[in-house]
Parts: C-alpha cells; structure tokens; sequence
C-alpha cells in the first residue's frame, strides 16, 4: 500500500521501521521542523521519526500547519492508501481526514476508552493501572475517540517505570500496526466504537505536580515516582536543592510522612490505603548523574530521623 507516516518521537520509529519492513511504499513521513538544541540553543536537531526516515530514504515534511489549502493539497498529491499517525504532535484536520482511500490510522499507547490524550503512559502507572497496552484506531476529529481496530495487552510490573513501559510499548506497538496494515489491505480490519463508559483523560505532565508529597500513602508515592521515571522525573528538596528519585520500591516502616527511617534511604510516608514507606533506589541530584541510594547517602547528611519537606510543607 502507498502510506504516508506521521510521527515525531523515538515511540513512533519502531512503526515506520515495521511498515517499510513489510514491503509498504511509504510516500512521505511527516514529522516536527528541526528544534533547537544545546546549551545556546543555537544547533537546530530532527526529530526520530526525521532521522530515520533519511536513512531509509523516506522523503521528509515538517509543515507547521495542515490547516491550509496547500497543505491539503500537499497531503493529497501523494495519493496515499492510508495514513499511520505514532504521537506526531498535531491534530489532523477532517480534510486530511478524509483524502487517505483507506482512512487514517493512529497507534494510541493505552487501552481506549482508557487514558485517552497526551500522557497515557505516565497516567497509567501514576494510577496504579496494572495492565495497559496499544491500540489502533481509526481516527477521528476529536480527541482519541474512533473505533478501535485492533488492540494488545501489557502488563504493569509493580516497579516498571514510565520509560521502561514505553520501550516495551513502542515494540509492541510497531508489531500491532503491521498487522492492522496487513488486515487493512486484504479488507478484514473491522473497527469497534469505543464505549461511553471507562473514558479517562492522560493529560499533559505538568511542572507543579512532579514535587513528592510524602503525606501520600505509600501505594500512590511509589506510582507517583516510577510514573514520572526518567523524565520529568519526581523530586524531593534537600537543603534547596532538588533531587529527582528515578526508581524506588515499596518498604515497611511507619512515621511522621517524609521521615527517614534508617540508613538505607527508606521515607515514611501518609496514612490511609497502601500506608507504608517506600525506598529510593536511583537518585539524581540536580546538575549531576544518577547515582543509586548508597553512593548518594555518602555525600549527603540524611542520618534517620531527618525529615524531608513534601509538596504540601
């Protein structure tokens, strides 16, 4: 099939790479202009999605709109079969919509009506979700809200971080687009409408709430934490200085919320269900590496007893 591919991040590269493996002409990949990068922001960077398709000898677009007639002619001059859209960053215009014969088809990293929008991963774990997984929809002009073609399950492991769950998702994910392509072109790809009910909103990370709040229950520190792991990462303040916890697990202890309780960098946190403490693992101060907890406590004073300040204090 003749295919225009949308995408921008690495989640996205793993799809383009399966589409052109299974001998489809992708005609165009679409992706993000080149951001600036480096500490003076002078160096313009592809993305992912724009460096390989260079390598596999993709032709490259970066409009800044598809709201114009000459994007709309743009798009429709390639005369693609369908489109696959992997987190490209914009929404698509019913006359985009509509051009592609067979539709356009987006991978969603969540379990739709679930986690529908920006941050379905991070979302997921951050609620304790214990299974997630990928679908492919048949898009729409809302938001994450066609019927649903094909989908895979995921579990959650109880201490799987964000990136972990996205490296594992974006394989995953490539493996379901190219069966939904190979289905799409022999016409067996049959969509469901996803349900009124279980609908959920991944909205985006925002700034103010990656701060610890150890009055938290454990349960909900601890997905709070790997959720937000690696980036943005969750932070606690030490002396004014941030330090972001990339990985951590559930302990036994009790105290006043943020306390330590001993030396290996186990933190009292709230009352309430899955009440406890949990133990950062992985620290990273700010301006410096990630370190794991023993190498950390070397160089800081944070003897049991010390009492962190939460989001809250």
């Amino acid at each position: 099939m003749r295919i225009v591919f949308m995408g921008t991040p690495d989640f996205a590269v793993p799809t383009l790479v399966e589409i052109v493996g299974a001998g489809h002409e992708v005609v165009a990949a679409y992706t993000r202009a080149p951001a600036p990068a480096g500490r003076r922001g002078l160096d313009l960077v592809p993305s992912p999605v724009h460096r390989a398709a260079e390598r596999l000898g993709i032709p490259v677009l970066t409009p800044a709109t598809l709201r114009t007639e000459d994007a709309t002619r743009s798009f429709a001059a390639h005369e693609a079969d369908a489109a696959v859209v992997v987190a490209y960053g914009r929404l698509l215009p019913q006359a985009i919509l509509d051009l592609p014969t067979l539709g356009c088809l987006n991978l969603h990293a969540s379990l739709l009506p679930r986690w529908r929008g920006a941050a379905p991963i991070q979302r997921a774990i951050m609620a304790g979700d214990a299974e997630t997984g990928v679908a492919v929809m048949k898009m729409e002009a809302g938001l994450d809200t066609g019927p649903v073609g094909l989908v895979e399950r995921v579990a959650i492991g109880p201490d799987m971080t964000a990136g972990e769950l996205h490296d594992r998702l974006m394989i995953v994910g490539g493996d379901l687009m190219g069966r939904a392509l190979a289905a799409l072109e022999r016409g067996a790809l049959s969509f469901t409408p996803q349900p009124d009910a279980g609908v959920t909103y991944a909205a985006k990370i925002d700034k103010a709430e990656t701060r610890i709040d150890w009055a938290m229950p454990a349960r909900a520190v601890h997905d709070h934490i790997r959720g937000l792991s690696p980036f943005p990462g969750a932070w606690f303040d030490l002396a004014g200085a941030r330090v972001k916890v990339l990985r951590a697990t559930r302990a036994e202890g009790a105290g006043a919320p943020g306390t330590v309780l001993d030396g290996v960098l186990t933190i009292a946190c709230g009352a309430g269900e899955g009440a406890g403490a949990v133990r950062l693992i992985e620290v990273q101060k700010a301006g410096s590496r990630a370190m794991a907890a023993e190498e950390f406590l070397r160089g800081s004073d944070l003897a049991p007893g010390t009492v962190l300040a939460g989001a809250g204090t």
